[in-house]
């Protein structure tokens, strides 16, 4: 495997995360249910099993690249897109020291990857 496969299965895997903790906040709901229900909950099973495929891409990717470097760069993307995607799906509103943060969160990300 490349570095550039490696690099790509991380991303893919922050892709992943992402739609897992989509389909968890929609597997929670407006109402306080039940841990029961919640398990058994088809947006709860799916965010699992995205969680799942995550963690596999993630430990293929870092048999080539070092986790301090490739943890972050996952970490941060998964927060970036996350954020992004609750905006548009939920229709989260951010403040400008939100935008500011994932400004700076962007930056320090490209400066992870830069030095890797």
């Amino acid at each position: 495997m490349t570095n550039a496969i490696a690099w790509a299965l991380v991303f893919i895997a922050a892709i992943n995360s992402t739609i897992g903790n989509l389909m968890l906040k929609k597997a929670s709901g407006n109402e306080d249910t039940g841990l029961l229900p919640l398990i058994s909950n088809y947006w709860f099973i799916g965010g699992v099993a995205f969680y799942a495929i995550n963690v596999l891409l993630f430990v293929k990717a870092l048999s080539k690249l070092s986790v301090s470097t490739a943890y972050p760069v996952l970490a941060c993307s998964g927060f970036l897109l996350l954020t992004l995607m609750a905006g548009f799906f939920f229709h989260e509103k951010f403040s400008a020291i939100q935008w500011l943060a994932m400004t700076l969160i962007l930056a320090g990300l490209l400066l992870m990857i830069k030095s890797a």
